[in-house]
């Protein structure tokens, strides 16, 4: 389960990063005004409308990636057997406190003696 974790989360981050790479070479809605006044817009490298349908495209694709990837990571960290059924603190060792000789207060030696009563 830890292999498949690993690959599905690879998976993930790539498509992250590359939605974050679509989004970012896209230009805006505005910039088809910009274009007409001669800013350059239009000459980009996929043509003046090419560049809209392939990257949108594509980010769609990426999109749907990373929300299978999601929850594909949300299932295998719940569907993860637990070690036990309980607390974390049932996991914790537990030691028992040392044992200290108890000596009854008439006898020989004790300090209860000097306790005025």
């Amino acid at each position: 389960m830890d292999l498949m974790h690993t690959l599905v989360l690879t998976v993930h981050i790539l498509a992250g990063l590359t939605i974050i790479g679509l989004v970012l070479l896209q230009h805006g809605k505005g910039a088809d005004m910009g274009a007409a006044f001669g800013s350059g817009a239009s000459g980009s490298l996929f043509g003046a409308t090419g560049s809209s349908n392939f990257l949108s495209h594509a980010t769609a694709v990426a999109a749907a990636v990373f929300f299978l990837t999601s929850l594909s990571l949300s299932y295998i960290a719940t569907a993860r057997p637990s070690a036990s059924s309980g607390s974390v603190m049932d996991s914790v060792p537990v030691r028992a406190a040392p044992a200290v000789p108890v000596s009854p207060p008439d006898a020989p030696g004790s300090k209860s003696k000097d306790i005025p009563k």
